[in-house]
């Protein structure tokens, strides 16, 4: 409750009126609205609208007060220095200070007190509050700042932006980058695509494929979302024709969001179970089979009967007659790893098929709770909380890194290991095959992460005048040298792995789930002190899979924002728990004995071309539509003017060279296409059925939502076509400071107006 002192006479003049929760007091400090009998609100009104009344004093005119405003913060800070100073006196800067002009007296830029935001003169001459303004002072421990920060607690008192928050510190932003870029693919995939693509020849490639296709996109989708701080759909009033796209990107971060949670569920059981004396799968125990064992298994072989008789038998007739091979007769088969019997028969307790769904692996399902919850605490406050969780998220993996390399390096058998890798057995006749050159380009590409929402999500929340283009220099660079450090750590200890077995790298190396899950373990297993080893591998693993899943998940909630900002500032907590809990149950599929099967399956199909076609939209829209020249002139709203060498470079790219190859791999993946499988074990019609409906779910909206915005526009189907393709006129920087004379007359970006003329104003030229 707001107290408030009543300035002037002892009643309003007519038209005064209080906040909600104000009360009117004397001088005297009494209840001006306080009933003398039944109906305290009716009484209420008639002093607010009538003036003293045959049952009111008159109250003499008080002195002049300022409004003075106290938070919960500073009464708190109060209470901590014994309450220094002058009862309710307020801190430096909570005096409200007239705006310019204004003689005196009061004025709530950013406190809703009077239901505007804007600083309004007073009315009336002298030094006092004018009639009809009510001064107030809010008692000490009773009452807070109303303020945007406090009914949207993500937004800082110092935020550039009091709608939506910006970042606290760069190191929050460059970090929480790093993190959503850098993940498992940097450890389980790029390694063994090196290795498989002619050692050290493959950086080749994958360096030029960096600079034609990763980093222009980058730099894009990173000045994109700054330049209007709007979330991966909000964004498309750049090009309202294309609204579908976002919906698309988003949509399929949502299915990738469901099953990468379940990989770290995965992580978390994984180093759940090293916190034991020997790790589990160290040796086959109850669980294995006669197929369990790190030596090649006799299948077949010649025996000698009683009778002289020479015949030929499998092992089983052997045991159980307890008879010996004759030497040089046995035929072998390769025996399953004890790591990866238990991957398949504990951990995830694997059916036979995607047919046999089975039963919720209930240890698997805590692990996934765990995991939403870990992301929904990380979350709760947005960028405010997840910026700071991410310093040890996206830093800790490089310590374990260097631990592991350092580690690997001192054992025998790691020279060999990293030579597969990079080094003599680098083969760059390679080079001549164009698989290399695909696989660079879609490592590059899906290793950024770029076309998912997330980087413009994570931009939006800068403000204007980042230098966006260093730090996409510097993410990418990052997210770059990491998947090659990683990779000597990972061969370090695969070579020795190789070296005690007795086997060459190339019959050890795998990658994705095999290689996190099977062959690491397995190394690791072999080291001494293992279970300590293990426990940092997995929590090394834990660690990149959840920056990617913050961003993921403020990728939704940012959308969520952008579409109804009201109502996120006062339940922005219960809906982003409401997401885990959502997304949590829908990945409980996952966690069933056939759960490893639908993993599978949503990466096949959902992480595969839709991205592509996603990408190709985006830069065809905004450098070909929009306008590349005219996208230039926005970013150099906010980095600068630059010579016109400087962007040589990037009209290239973005005009010919990333659409080109964008649209190259896109066909080749299509030509390449193949049904999923898992472990040998084709997927049956109706999960290759179910992929295809995921992805056109997926899609459908692109040329869904072109139709409904020229339903919308007006005119002939020529003119609609023509407005849809035109900026709505509320595109362009968030705040007004920074729209300068080129979006001088742009609408509220707030409104939602889709159809009007283009917002840069004055003439153009074509571009």
């Amino acid at each position: 409750m707001l107290l408030c002192q009543v300035p002037g006479s002892g009643a309003f003049p007519p038209g005064a009126a209080l906040a909600p929760g104000h009360r009117a007091l004397t001088s005297e400090g009494q209840n001006l609205a306080k009933p003398r009998g039944p109906g305290r609100r009716g009484l209420f009104r008639r002093n607010l609208g009538n003036g003293a009344g045959p049952t009111d004093r008159a109250l003499p005119p008080p002195p002049p007060a300022p409004v003075e405003i106290s938070t919960w913060r500073q009464d708190r800070d109060q209470s901590k220095r014994g309450r220094q100073g002058e009862a309710g006196k307020p801190d430096r800067g909570e005096v409200a200070k007239a705006p310019p002009g204004s003689e005196s007296g009061l004025s709530v830029p950013s406190l809703g007190l009077l239901g505007s935001r804007q600083p309004s003169p007073r009315p009336g001459p002298g030094p006092g509050p004018g009639p009809g303004i009510a001064t107030c002072q809010l008692p000490r421990g009773k009452t807070r700042k109303v303020t945007a920060s406090s009914e949207n607690f993500h937004v800082g008192e110092n935020d550039e932006n009091q709608d939506r928050g910006n970042w606290s510190k760069k190191s929050d932003y460059l970090l929480s980058m790093v993190g959503y870029a850098v993940g498992l693919g940097n450890v389980w995939r790029f390694p063994y695509l090196t290795y498989n693509n002619g050692g050290g020849a493959f950086l080749i490639p994958y360096a030029i494929m960096l600079a034609l296709a990763g980093l222009p996109l980058f730099f894009l989708e990173c000045s994109l979302g700054q330049f209007a701080s709007l979330s991966p759909v909000s964004i498309w009033r750049i090009l309202p024709l294309f609204q579908g796209v976002g919906i698309t990107m988003v949509l399929i971060s949502i299915f990738v969001t469901i099953y990468y949670n379940v990989i770290i569920a995965y992580s978390l059981y994984y180093m759940f179970a090293s916190f034991q004396s020997e790790l589990p799968w160290k040796n086959c125990s109850s669980w294995a089979d006669q197929n369990c064992s790190r030596s090649p298994i006799v299948t077949h072989c010649n025996v000698s009967t009683n009778t002289g008789e020479i015949i030929r038998v499998n092992r089983s007739w052997i045991y159980n007659n307890s008879l010996t091979c004759i030497n040089g007769s046995e035929a072998y088969q390769p025996g399953q790893l004890p790591s990866e019997q238990y991957w398949n028969k504990v951990a995830l307790q694997r059916s036979s098929g995607m047919d046999e769904t089975g039963v919720i692996v209930w240890y698997l399902a805590l692990c996934l709770l765990l995991a939403w919850l870990i992301v929904g605490a990380a979350l709760f406050k947005g960028i405010k909380s997840s910026g700071k969780v991410v310093y040890f998220t996206a830093i800790f993996p490089y310590v374990v890194l260097l631990i592991l390399l350092i580690r690997g390096a001192t054992l025998e058998g790691a020279s060999k290991g990293i030579s597969y890798y990079i080094g003599a057995q680098s083969n760059f006749t390679k080079l001549r095959e164009a698989e290399v050159w695909k696989d660079a380009a879609t490592q590059i590409f899906y290793s950024l992460s770029v076309a998912w929402g997330g980087l413009v999500a994570l931009s939006s929340y800068n403000k204007f005048n980042n230098n966006c283009f260093s730090d996409a220099i510097v993410v990418c660079l990052t997210n770059c040298l990491t998947s090659v450090f990683a990779g000597f750590a990972i061969f370090s200890i695969l070579g020795h792995m190789a070296h005690i077995s007795g086997k060459e790298v190339s019959q050890v190396v795998k990658s994705g789930f095999d290689l996190a899950f099977i062959a690491y373990p397995e190394a690791l297993a072999q080291l001494p002190g293992g279970p300590f080893w293990s426990i940092l591998f997995f929590f090394m693993l834990l660690t990149l899979g959840l920056d990617s899943q913050f961003a993921s998940i403020e990728t939704i909630t940012t959308t969520i924002q952008d579409l109804f900002p009201k109502l996120m500032k006062k339940m922005r907590v219960p809906i982003t728990l409401g997401c885990c809990l959502v997304l949590f149950l829908l990945g409980l599929v996952c966690v069933t004995q056939a759960g490893i099967y639908w993993v599978h399956l949503i990466d096949h199909f959902c992480a595969g071309w839709g991205i592509l076609i996603a990408a190709i939209l985006e830069i065809i829209g905004i450098i070909w539509i929009y306008g590349g020249n005219r996208f230039i002139e926005d970013i150099e709203m906010m980095i600068g003017a630059k010579r016109w060498i400087f962007w040589l470079w990037w009209r290239a790219c973005w005009f010919v060279i990333t659409p080109l190859l964008l649209i190259a791999i896109l066909i080749w993946s299509l030509v390449k296409f193949h049904r999923p499988d898992y472990a040998q074990i084709p997927y049956p019609d109706w999960g290759v059925a179910l992929g295809w409906c995921m992805i056109i779910f997926c899609i459908i909206w692109i040329p869904i939502m072109a139709i409904v915005k020229i339903i919308q526009a007006e005119g002939s189907i020529f003119q609609r076509f023509v407005s849809c393709c035109r900026p709505a006129s509320n595109w362009g920087p968030y705040l007004e400071r920074h729209r300068g004379e080129r979006y001088k007359d742009m609408v509220d970006p707030k409104k939602e107006t889709d159809h009007e003329i283009p917002t840069v104003s004055g003439s153009r030229k074509p571009e």
